[in-house]
């Protein structure tokens, strides 16, 4: 019988490299290589009117310096827009150097290329830019109004503009019983992972081939990416994403300036070529996201049910948009969470502004929408004076009511379909495990001595498991290790143990037997990459396809060598036997030796590990004519649509009367991924999001001046939280399979951020009895606004 290897809880099994400080991160590589510095814009908004190389020339150990005139055609081009839209009606995106017009500060207008870091600074400290300002347009207010335009020949900034609808909006807020209007808000944040961002290139002149190393989430986009701007064919292009030290989104993009420029200089220059980000630079260079305002009418009846919802919301994109409408389509589609809304439109416009452009950031537009839609339930509720779960549970969609088509278009194209869950029972389990009923006597024994004590509620459904697929490779040596392959990348997830787990289950082995390979080109080269919560769902899904490939030709092989029919055979911890015959079995290594005739023509001693299973008369490997030699599978998935899971997340908070500092005291996760493959590694990625939804609701902002200067750029200026401000977190789960993968299972990736700023806005609005609006919220802003509504009630 299979071993069955989900749900166990077994450790991470990349820890221990890693922590004994083994890692082989981007900047580790390349010791020999030439280095590279940019030279980056000063400006949000200007125009290049020269560029000053003399004084460089003499820097000693200078190798090469670029601007964009030098740079060959396909590389003077803008970089490619990744996904297209037909509501993107204006897109722009960058160049690899700036020609002409310079839209946010870091945008890099020269590339040095030296004998080592150090000299490339340096030299491009010497490089005399001249720039004739032009008028910033930061924050939506500005871009709205479209008194300066951040692309000449984009009206009103308007990069795109899109209206969703489902039934007559209009007509059921005319109505409704009862309406309100909301105006919220949530700022620019970022990723900053404890690695920025990296590439170094190796060209190999012998043969023509290129191999590049980058710390992506993507790197079989990278690949095409490089060999399609430098006329390559792509099986001379290699990537490779050695340890990646966290992405969190911002390593999604591809490609980079950088990706392309470092690969044609090592190709161009003959040696290798290295660049390593550092954290300036990744503040002002590499995207952000968040940022949006929303204005809500809701229509809704005495029970609190909604009616109808009409949202109108602006997105800031930045200065590019490589990553399309993808964010602000998923606030669209993921807004209306676990509720039935009766009428629902949504109306969106993205625009430009001279600030990072943004892709997506761990949530990816769904940290706004939750937080406009639960704003929203929370003021229902406020305004009938109902109970704030109570008022949830009667807008909540029915697990007999699944799939649940919402009537949207989701980011991949396709309908947003939800396709299990059980909202109702999460619920539950949320209101007990953060003690919901039993909070009025803890706030008032709380108010009696002084104490302001809030508890808040947030719901979210996530789209998970996007397409368009994913591969997976399955290998059986001869010595009984387990090979298995997937393009996709690795940047903390965990994805070598529990890939391992998934191979280990459908193929009877021990875990010890199976290792893992992510993101290496030339070991699977076609992959789509590690975002959106998809890597389980897509690659595990593959992977456990090929493992399922391979352990059927392993009985076909083993049944001929053991005289039974298949349908007899079982494996368990490596070992083919006959069910209720354990005297009559093989080991799966030997099945890989006679899977493979030239290995066991001159192996002698693999030869002799199969002599017991073969009969007599026997002098060659059973191995059927129509069957391929060695004992492994290759399959893809493609999903029919995207699963989405489900979660609940609740707060208690304490503000201070005096300092107005917040205080979370407990927090709670409901979480439903379907089959949790390895709870550890669920729970972990659920205390991670967590970090940093706290942060983004508490913490971290880009705090942009009117001239476009990110004015926190560095780890002195940016705000985040220590461990000392992430309080413990109590987790239950769910598990409503999805029907639409083989292993039942919907991501967990990002599901701790979603909620996190809605939860804890309605647990600060308990406690304080003033509205909240806008996120993050700083103690100063806290006190601001009881400085507001006290003067409002006098």
């Amino acid at each position: 019988m299979t071993t069955r290897l989900f749900g166990e809880g077994i450790a991470r099994r990349e820890d221990p490299r890693l922590l004994r400080g083994e890692g082989r991160y981007l900047d580790d590589l390349g010791s020999d290589a030439l280095e590279v510095a940019f030279v980056r814009s000063p400006h949000a908004h200007a125009r290049i009117t020269d560029i000053d190389v003399a004084d460089a020339l003499d820097v000693d150990g200078l190798v090469a310096l670029y601007v964009h005139e030098d740079l060959p055609a396909r590389l003077r081009e803008p970089l490619p827009l990744l996904i297209p839209h037909p509501a993107l009606t204006q897109p722009r995106t960058a160049c690899c150097l700036a020609d002409a017009v310079v839209r946010h500060v870091g945008e890099p207008v020269a590339m040095v290329v030296a004998t080592d870091r150090y000299v490339a600074e340096d030299a491009a400290e010497r490089i005399d830019v001249t720039y004739e300002p032009l008028e910033p347009v930061v924050g939506l207010d500005a871009a709205a109004r479209g008194a300066a335009r951040v692309h000449d020949d984009v009206p009103g900034n308007v990069a795109a503009a899109l209206v969703q609808e489902v039934g007559d909006v209009d007509a059921a807020l005319a109505q409704a019983p009862h309406t309100l209007d909301l105006a919220l808000e949530i700022e620019r944040s970022a990723s900053t992972p404890l690695e920025a961002r990296g590439v170094y290139a190796r060209w190999d002149a012998d043969d023509g081939t290129l191999r590049v190393y980058s710390s992506t989430q993507t790197p079989t986009s990278v690949r095409f990416a490089v060999a399609a701007k430098l006329g390559l064919p792509a099986e001379k292009v290699e990537c490779v994403a050695p340890d990646v030290g966290g992405g969190f989104g911002v390593k999604i993009m591809h490609p980079w300036a950088e990706e392309i420029l470092v690969p044609w200089a090592a190709r161009l220059l003959g040696r290798p070529v290295k660049w390593t980000e550092d954290r300036v630079e990744h503040f002002v260079a590499a995207t952000h996201e968040r940022a949006q305002t929303h204005d809500i009418t809701v229509g809704f009846d005495d029970d609190g049910r909604i009616l109808g919802l009409d949202v109108r919301f602006r997105h800031d994109n930045g200065a590019y948009v490589p990553y399309g409408l993808i964010v602000p389509i998923i606030t669209a589609t993921q807004l209306p969470g676990p509720y039935k809304l009766g009428a629902y439109r949504v109306a969106f416009e993205s625009l430009y502004s001279t600030t990072c452009p943004v892709t997506p950031y761990r949530g990816a537009g769904r940290p706004q929408a939750c937080f406009a839609m639960e704003r929203t339930v929370d003021a229902i509720a406020a305004r009938l004076e109902r109970d704030r779960a109570a008022v949830r549970a009667a807008n909540l969609i029915a697990p007999d009511e699944m799939p649940y088509d919402i009537g949207l278009v989701f980011q991949d194209g396709r309908p947003a379909i939800y396709d299990s869950g059980d909202f109702p029972a999460t619920l539950a389990k949320v209101r007990e495990l953060i003690g919901w009923d039993d909070f009025p006597r803890l706030k008032a024994e709380a108010a009696a001595e002084g104490r302001r004590l809030g508890i808040g509620l947030a719901c979210y459904v996530e789209g998970t498991g996007v397409g368009p697929y994913e591969g997976g490779h399955v290998h059986v040596e001869t010595s009984g290790r387990v090979n298995v392959y997937t393009g996709l990348s690795s940047q903390g997830q965990g994805h070598a143990t529990v890939f391992a787990q998934i191979v280990a289950t459908e193929l009877g082995v021990p875990l010890d037997d199976v290792h893992v390979t992510t993101g290496d080109t030339r070991r699977f080269p076609y992959a789509v990459g590690t975002f959106a919560s998809r890597a389980a769902v897509m690659s595990g899904s593959a992977i456990a396809l090929a493992a399922r490939k391979v352990r059927a030709k392993a009985l076909r092989i083993a049944a001929e060598a053991l005289e039974a029919n298949p349908d007899d055979l079982e494996i368990s911890e490596g070992i083919v036997r006959v069910k209720g015959s354990p005297g009559d079995a093989i080991p799966l290594k030997a099945v890989a030796v006679l899977s493979n005739p030239l290995r066991y023509a001159f192996d002698e001693s693999a030869r002799a590990a199969t002599q017991f299973a073969l009969p007599a008369s026997e002098d060659r490997p059973p191995i059927a004519d129509d069957d391929e030699p060695g004992l492994e599978g290759r399959d893809y998935y493609s999903p029919l649509r995207s699963t989405f899971a489900n979660g609940m997340h609740a707060a208690v908070v304490e503000t201070d009367p005096d300092t107005a500092e917040v205080r979370i005291l407990r927090y709670a996760v409901v979480h439903d991924c379907g089959p949790l493959i390895n709870p550890r590694i669920v729970e972990g990625q659920i205390h991670g999001g967590v970090a940093q939804g706290i942060a983004g609701a508490l913490y971290e902002r880009m705090a942009y001046d009117e001239a476009g200067q990110l004015t926190n750029a560095s780890f002195m200026d940016f705000l985040m939280p220590y461990a000392t401000e992430i309080p413990a977190i109590a987790i239950d789960h769910l598990e409503t399979p999805s029907p639409l993968n083989p292993l039942g299972i919907k991501g967990a990736g990002e599901a701790g951020v979603i909620p996190v700023s809605a939860a804890l806005a309605a647990a600060i609005e308990d406690a304080e009895g003033i509205p909240i609006h806008r996120m993050p919220l700083s103690p100063d802003e806290l006190h601001a606004l009881r400085a507001r509504a006290g003067g409002e009630a006098s």
